[in-house]
């Protein structure tokens, strides 16, 4: 579960970014989106490959 906590609080801290870019254009805040959504992306390929894997061994 310490992986989908991490993930919450992840997105959670991308809360400000979200409001800068989409509510007051701020493009650079548009840029650091766009890196977390890239950042989001790899967690949740490493949580998929952790939980085939843990599938697969029961």
């Amino acid at each position: 579960m310490s992986k989908f906590s991490e993930l919450k609080n992840y997105v959670d801290e991308l809360e400000a970014d979200f409001e800068k870019f989409y509510s007051k254009a701020n493009k650079a805040a548009g840029t650091r989106v766009r890196k977390a959504m890239q950042d989001l992306k790899k967690m949740a390929q490493d949580i998929r490959v952790d939980v085939q894997e843990r599938k697969n061994s029961m």
